[in-house]
């Protein structure tokens, strides 16, 4: 499966930072993530998928595809082959294991860079601080794999429970938690530094930082908390990249910085499922499923699925999304531009139409790009949740929920330049690929960041509406990959 002549990295280092905006990233908060940038080729126009929210984005990265390939199409949504009696929580491991159980160990069924690299007899090693559903979506067929996956939540969240235990003789007990994860984030680093990279010595090693992303959620993105929460795990990263340094062997290990999606601030909180019971719909947002004609889901995006066939009151459904002011987007199933309601954008378009999983229809509620309480740009509504009203939220299209931080240091890449070039986190997977000396898998629609692009990028505005209500979605393609831009 050898790539092309050149020589391989002889390792690779993968550092997420959950929910990092790109124009977070400064002197004074992340000192080392600049020191990267510094000598690698920061991608400043780099996008997630959408829905913008963590699981969907874990996944995203370990197959470089976007959830209309590899199916896990939200943080919560509706698996009835799997588990009909509730919405599947992905971030549960109780019920990651029935899921996978029911898929023959195959819930995500296309190939991962996990994947890939196993079968080319190479070795990846995650140290994951984040939910047990996010550890377990970077590499779904960790033991299979014969990889190591250590997860901060304990030996019964990771398939390779005895990664926990030799953690735990060697660094000492997990951290007791706290907000902000200062400790969690520091732990994080030392069984790296201590652990994975002397004495594990994977050819691949990721780690996820499980802020600042959990901090913004809890206290706002520009509190005195999140900025501490961000600071310690840029200081761990800064570690990381001291012990690459010392290394005979530095200049010959790449090293990928990277964020999952980003955060708008909340503005308001609406009740539109209530709303949606008043208007005399059916519907349950629970986790239980109860008999109801409609299943939804929400945040600052959610799904909605109809049980049984009738087509016409998903259609006043969607005409009625359509009618509320809080409503920015709603998408239908449909194989061109605009899905199959009138009015409606097709999930396919923005890359969410899964042949099997996707959902009658998705909304996007409004948001602009007006300041927060501190001044960022970036607000926007969310449907009642354990968030508080101005803490940070994510799942939809907005801009800065979308621009995720993508810096790469090695091969090919120009030390210090900056890229305007379409990248996102579906091209991580091939990027660490190509460094491996490795093809990508045929299933994965991202490419290789360390090599040029092939053809020059484009942009389309695709737009739909019905009656007062307008919406469109700015696009931008290149080397087959499609990216979100925006949208309003």
């Amino acid at each position: 499966m050898a790539q092309d002549e050149r020589s391989p990295a002889t390792r690779v280092i993968v550092a997420v930072f959950d929910g990092l905006r790109p124009d977070l990233v400064t002197p004074e908060l992340t000192p080392n993530i600049l020191r990267l940038a510094a000598r690698g080729t920061w991608f400043r126009r780099a996008r997630s998928v959408f829905p913008s929210v963590t699981r969907v984005a874990t996944s995203s990265i370990a197959t470089g595809a976007p959830p209309a390939v590899h199916g896990i199409v939200g943080n919560a949504f509706y698996l009835a082959d799997a588990i009909p009696e509730r919405i599947f929580d992905t971030s549960d491991a109780t019920l990651i294991r029935r899921a996978e159980a029911h898929h023959d160990g195959r819930l995500v069924a296309v190939d991962t860079f996990g994947d890939v690299l196993a079968r080319a007899g190479k070795r990846l090693a995650v140290v994951h601080t984040g939910s047990a559903g996010s550890a377990h979506f970077i590499n779904p067929r960790a033991r299979a794999n014969g990889h190591w996956t250590f997860s901060m939540h304990g030996a019964g969240a990771t398939q390779t429970p005895e990664a926990v235990e030799e953690v735990l003789a060697r660094i000492g007990p997990l951290p007791e938690r706290e907000l902000p994860r200062l400790g969690e984030v520091a732990y994080g680093g030392r069984v790296m530094i201590e652990h994975v990279l002397p004495t594990l010595k994977p050819d691949v090693a990721l780690i996820w930082f499980n802020e600042p992303d959990t901090t913004f959620h809890y206290r706002g993105l520009g509190s005195p908390e999140a900025k501490a929460g961000l600071k310690e795990a840029d200081r761990a990263f800064g570690d990381i990249l001291d012990w690459v340094e010392a290394q005979p062997d530095a200049e010959r290990i790449a090293v990928i910085a990277a964020s999952d999606h980003g955060q708008i601030s909340t503005g308001a909180i609406e009740p539109l499922f209530d709303g949606a019971r008043q208007a005399g719909f059916d519907l349950s947002n629970g986790k239980s499923v109860d008999g109801t004609t409609f299943i939804a889901t929400g945040g600052i995006s959610g799904e909605i699925r109809l049980r049984g066939d009738d087509r016409t009151g998903l259609e006043r459904i969607a005409a009625w999304l359509m009618e509320q002011p809080a409503i920015g987007h709603v998408f239908s199933r449909g194989s061109g531009e605009e899905g199959e309601i009138a009015g409606t954008l097709s999930l396919d378009l923005i890359g969410a139409g899964h042949a099997v999983r996707q959902p009658d229809l998705m909304f996007i509620l409004k948001s602009s790009l007006d300041a927060d309480q501190y001044g960022l740009p970036g607000l926007g509504a969310m449907t009642p949740g354990d968030v508080p009203l101005g803490g940070g939220m994510h799942g939809g299209i907005n801009p800065h929920e979308l621009n995720t931080v993508l810096i790469v240091s090695g091969g090919a890449a120009d030390g210090g330049s900056v890229s305007q070039e379409p990248a996102g986190i579906i091209d991580i997977g091939p990027t660490v690929l190509g460094f491996a000396g490795l093809a990508k898998a045929p299933s994965m629609v991202g490419r290789d960041l360390s090599r040029p692009a092939q053809e020059e990028a484009r942009t389309q505005r695709f737009a739909a509406g019905r009656g007062t209500f307008t919406q469109h979605v700015e696009i931008a393609e290149q080397d087959g990959r499609r990216f979100i831009l925006g949208g309003h």
